[in-house]
Formats: structure tokens, sequence, C-alpha cells
């Protein structure tokens, strides 16, 4: 018996990264999944986006964990697209238990960004999880057996970034958002939640764009070169924590496990957000060279 049998878990930017490690994290205890992706890029993110051929494969790799998976490829921006996937879920599984409100990119800019970036950003990160909440709660309500939302903020949703100034105040709107919608969820025992990551060992990372961010490159920044900055961000000796980790977050947090908990701004952060001022003791002896 897996702890989401008999749940249906729609779920946005599945093709890759947290999304489809959420689909299999949630398939591999019983749910069935319905994803969607962008499927091409966007200006305001300097890396690539998830394509139809990483869509197919999170599919693939659902179906090996013996369970159905439904996919369609669809802008969170586009209220149209997301509801009818919603229909076609309830068309196919008759409900709709779980709601991740995943999909998200990153843009590198302080205040000076174009404003077409910054509403790319806003957008997709904080519009497009209100539109993902909006497009499945109907179904949920009429339902009649509660359910779980789970949105993806971030370690900047709690707590300022640098050069991340779009990025961060979508990810604090999300916190707002997820606040919201659990005091007016809660009489539909509807809870809503958020999980606060620190840097993620998925494509949002690792690209040339953000590892040189991190690494003060102008270019040619490797995995390695951001090994030690990434790993000052963290209280806890480790850079990149992986997406199954906050998968298992997910799914506490859909399981009869989290029944009672809502409203919550999770950090899965390796201690990110309460890191003292100050250099880390570790990162101290590694500079100094001990």
């Amino acid at each position: 018996m897996g702890r989401m049998d008999g749940k249906v878990a729609f779920i946005t930017g599945g093709g890759r990264g947290q999304g489809r490690s959420h689909a299999l994290r949630l398939a591999a205890e019983g749910a069935r999944i319905v994803i969607c992706d962008l499927g091409h890029d966007v200006d305001a993110c300097p890396y690539p986006l998830s394509t139809e051929a990483d869509m197919a494969e999170t599919v693939r790799l659902v179906e090996e964990r013996d369970q159905r998976c439904l996919s369609a490829i669809a802008d969170v921006r586009d209220e149209a697209a997301l509801t009818t996937l919603a229909e076609r879920a309830m068309s196919e599984f008759g409900r709709i238990d779980v709601v991740c409100a995943n999909a998200g990119i990153a843009s590198i800019g302080s205040y000076d960004i174009p404003a077409e970036h910054w509403d790319q950003v806003l957008d997709i990160n904080l519009k497009g999880v209100w539109l993902a909440c909006k497009a499945a709660i109907p179904h949920m309500i009429a339902g009649g057996q509660g359910g779980s939302i789970v949105m993806t903020s971030s370690a900047a949703g709690l707590n300022p970034f640098y050069n991340f100034m779009a990025y961060t105040a979508a990810k604090h709107g999300v916190i707002g958002l997820m606040r919201s919608l659990a005091a007016e969820l809660a009489p539909h025992s509807i809870r809503v939640n958020a999980i606060c990551p620190t840097m993620v060992n998925t494509g949002m990372i690792r690209n040339e764009a953000i590892q040189n961010l991190f690494a003060g490159k102008e270019s040619g920044a490797t995995p390695e070169d951001i090994e030690f900055p990434a790993k000052t961000l963290n209280l806890l000796p480790v850079s990149l924590i992986e997406a199954v980790d906050l998968s298992n977050a997910v799914l506490y947090l859909s399981s009869e496990e989290g029944r009672y908990v809502t409203g919550v701004a999770l950090p899965v952060d390796a201690g990110s957000t309460i890191q003292p001022a100050g250099i880390p003791p570790w990162s101290f002896e590694a500079l100094m060279g001990g």
C-alpha cells in the first residue's frame, strides 16, 4: 500500500527538475499524475527550459512506476490552458487531490532589469501559481474530500537574495498567496503549504549563467566552481540539495501524515534561512586552509 494510493496529483513544471521528481515520488506511492510544462525558452531566463522531449521522459518514468500520467504543453500564464488540463484530469481520473504549483524560472538582475523580464518572472513564478490553483480548486471543493496544495517558493521567499530581485519578489509573493489560500480553503479541508528550498541540483542551477554568477566569473564557470560558494549559503556542510529532498517534503505535506499541517512555509534549506551573520566555522577553516 502506498501513501498516495487512489490520489491524483496535478503538477506544473513537470518536464524536469523538481517537478519531475515530485511526479516520480508521488507515483511511487500510488498517485496518478497530471503534468504540464512550457516547452520553450523565455527571454528573462538565462538558461534553457524544458522541452517536449523532457515531458515525454517524465511520462515514461511515471509509467515505469505503473502509474498513468497525463501531460500537456501548457504555459502557466495561460488560464485557459490550465483550466482545460484540469478538466481533462477530471474526465480521465475523476478527481484532483494534490496540486504541486511548481513551475518557475530564475532571472538574474537587480532593480534595473528590463520591465518585460520583471513581468515574465512575476507572471510565471507568482501569477502562474495562482492560476494553477484557480484551475484545480473548484474540482477539489466539488469532490468534497479535501486535498493538498503545495507551492514552490524558495529560501529567497523568506530572505532576500542578491541579484535575483524579481525572483525574490515573486517567491515572497508565493508565501502571501499560500497563507491567504490556507485560510480560505480550510473549511473545505484543503491544506495549503509552501516549500522553501536552498539551491537545488537541477537545471536552474546547473547552467553556465547561474554558475558564472555564483563563481564570480564572466564565463566558463563549471559545477565545481560553485561548490564552495553554494556551500557558504547553508549551515549544514552541503552545497546543493537534491530534488528528491523537496519531493519527500511534498509527499509528507500531501499525505495523511501531514493532514493537520496548513499555512506553513517549510524550509528545506540546509539551514540557509537561519544562517547567522559572518562566515560559517567550516567555511572559515576552508578559506584559511585548515
